[in-house]
């Protein structure tokens, strides 16, 4: 991913529900919009439906944290946006994975991460956060454009589709079932949650 000084910037006005709150936190640019929102805990919501859950629980992962910035970039008309990207999870990445790989005899867990996207840079709010990975995830298998507050039934039936096209009928996973997938898939995601708690 690209270093947050790539970031544009802009004056916040007030045009939108974001752009109002972040200007009544007293930020008043998107970069340090930016920086706030890198800054503060990375967990997970309770609520993915409510637009406003990152800043009433003051926390957030990359889903919430990227809706966020992308959301005020597009009251602002800045022309960054959030991208849904499927990724390889292995033991590299997360310690445990390989127990859950081991498990279900697949060579990795195909996981949702998200990140923003301006030009032809890339950046990843969460790198740095206490999120339960030991490295940035850098490469993906596919990444899609998305409206910045994409529900979670939208996230998943495009998980899904990546899945089916991309990921089944690839060499690695030859014999491997759908199910089997999704089964290993809830555990990464129990594992991810555990290691942000400890």
């Amino acid at each position: 991913m690209d270093s947050y000084d790539k970031l544009p910037d802009a004056e916040i006005l007030p045009v939108g529900d974001l752009s109002k709150k972040f200007l009544s936190l007293g930020i008043n640019s998107f970069k340090g919009a930016c920086d706030y929102v890198h800054n503060i805990t990375y967990g997970y919501n309770t609520d993915y439906e409510d637009r406003m859950i990152f800043f009433k629980e003051k926390k957030g992962s990359c889903t919430t944290k990227h809706a966020v910035i992308a959301g005020l970039a597009q009251e602002l008309d800045i022309p960054l946006y959030k991208q849904v990207c499927v990724y390889k999870f292995t033991e590299d990445i997360t310690t445990g994975v390989q127990e859950i790989l081991n498990k279900y005899e697949v060579p990795y867990i195909p996981m949702v991460h998200c990140f923003l996207v301006y030009k032809n840079y890339k950046f990843d709010l969460t790198e740095g956060n206490y999120n339960g990975k030991k490295k940035a995830i850098d490469d993906y298998i596919y990444a899609e454009r998305v409206d910045p507050f994409i529900s979670r039934k939208d996230e998943y039936l495009l998980y899904k589709k990546i899945l089916r096209e991309k990921i089944l009928p690839s060499k690695e996973m030859e014999g491997i079932a759908e199910k089997t997938i999704l089964k290993a898939r809830e555990e990464g995601i129990k594992l991810l949650k555990a290691c942000i708690l400890i």
